[in-house]
């Protein structure tokens, strides 16, 4: 097996299990385990770090088969390399698409909780002044009256 198959097969490999830790990233969020986000994070960027080197590995690989580094020199390196590096190339493009497209979408469910409780910090804001006195009580606008409900 070439070089450049190897380094496919190893990047592949690794944004198979980074999609998985996106999975589970995407499951804490919309069942609101945000405790498990923490970890998971710190996969992922160990993830990331591993996946980078490779693709400086699988760069210099290519660049010492005479072939430019970047995307146009790996389809390059690809299409030279024979039919089984083509096709582990297209697999790779094709996983680190649908990896892109996950992760954006796990960007948005992000955003959108993070939207969500800016406005709910806004209103308590906005409403502490109007309701509640430093030591906590309702404040009442009106008369004395008894304060039955309020505490």
């Amino acid at each position: 097996m070439n070089t450049m198959l190897l380094y496919l097969h190893a990047e592949k490999s690794c944004i198979e299990e980074f999609l998985v830790l996106l999975a589970q990233e995407e499951n804490a969020m919309t069942e609101r385990r945000f405790g498990e986000l923490e970890g998971i994070t710190e996969q992922k960027v160990q993830l990331l770090d591993r996946i980078a080197e490779i693709d400086r590995q699988r760069e210099t690989a290519q660049s010492a088969l005479g072939f430019e580094p970047g995307a146009a020199g790996a389809d390059a390196a690809a299409m030279a390399g024979g039919e089984a590096t083509r096709q582990a190339w297209q697999a790779l493009q094709e996983l680190a698409e649908k990896a892109r497209a996950q992760n954006l979408r796990n960007g948005s469910i992000v955003h959108t909780h993070l939207d969500f409780t800016h406005k709910a910090l806004q209103f308590l804001q906005s409403s502490v002044q109007l309701f509640y006195g430093p030591d906590g009580n309702r404040k009442t606008t009106s008369g004395g009256g008894t304060r039955l409900a309020m505490g």
